[in-house]
């Protein structure tokens, strides 16, 4: 089997590039990747706190911070107090936040599509199924530092 780093790098290298391209074309905002990240987590999680998404992310909050500051100056995000407690802020994609979260959304979509039409639907469903299983290999693995979903 070829050496399995190698493989992690190459498939990593190719997605970034695929989301690279995106975030550049896509949606007539300049979202660098990280930031489409953020978008993406803020939209799956509906209105988290910044903890929250800052750790899914596997980020540090005061990187993150930046990038939320940056991302609420473009108009993409808000940023509100938590009612209950101060020191939490929560976060939500405003109108123009979720068109640019979509817009990404449907054009990543698009790329994976056209990756996964050049194969079999055995070949497909192979690759998603393994996708699957090794993400959840590695949140049970002492090894690793996965996020939980």
């Amino acid at each position: 089997m070829e050496n399995v780093r190698n493989m992690f790098q190459i498939l990593s290298r190719n997605f970034g590039l695929l989301n690279e391209q995106c975030c550049d074309s896509c949606c007539g905002q300049e979202v660098s990747l990280v930031q489409s990240h953020i978008l993406y987590e803020v939209n799956r999680q509906h209105n988290p706190s910044m903890q929250d998404v800052a750790g899914a992310l596997g980020m540090d909050i005061t990187t993150f911070s930046r990038q939320v500051k940056t991302l609420s100056e473009k108009g993409l995000l808000k940023k509100t107090p938590h009612p209950s407690d101060n020191r939490i802020n929560i976060l939500s994609l405003t109108p123009e936040g979720l068109h640019v979260e979509n817009a990404i959304n449907l054009t990543v979509n698009a790329q994976l599509n056209g990756v996964l039409s050049t194969m079999s639907e055995f070949e497909r469903e192979t690759v998603l199924r393994s996708i699957e299983l090794f993400n959840d290999a590695m949140r049970k693995s002492p090894d690793c530092c996965v996020p939980p979903k």
